[in-house]
């Protein structure tokens, strides 16, 4: 069992958050993801990247952690955007019907190189 991490940055001067997760999104990592994102100020909210390069595993309790952060970030006209899913996630994320309302990129690059 990959331990889960998190980590909360800014990117393009500072301007765009990215949080970094890693190892496994389980029910056990709801709380620090949640709170990663309502401690980024709420005039950087508008976009949000999470960057999934280095996550190992998700399962149910971890999309439904996921589906929550998209509804909060959208009740407050943001939008949350994932970065650097494997193909396997992203085929999870299809099948479940997130890719319907966040933008996906292949990487953390290529989302940040988007203005």
């Amino acid at each position: 069992m990959e331990e889960f991490k998190i980590r909360l940055g800014f990117e393009n001067g500072g301007n765009l958050p990215v949080i970094h997760i890693s190892g496994e999104i389980t029910s056990e990592a709801e709380e620090e993801i949640v709170q990663s994102y309502e401690s980024i100020p709420g005039d950087k909210r508008s976009r949000v990247i999470l960057n999934f390069s280095e996550t190992s595993y998700i399962n149910s309790a971890g999309i439904a952690t996921l589906i929550s952060l998209i509804t909060k970030s959208s009740e407050n006209q943001g939008k949350i955007e994932f970065a650097g899913l494997n193909t396997h996630f992203r085929k999870v994320m299809d099948i479940v019907g997130l890719t319907d309302f966040v933008l996906i990129h292949d990487s953390l690059h290529s989302a940040l190189a988007q203005v």
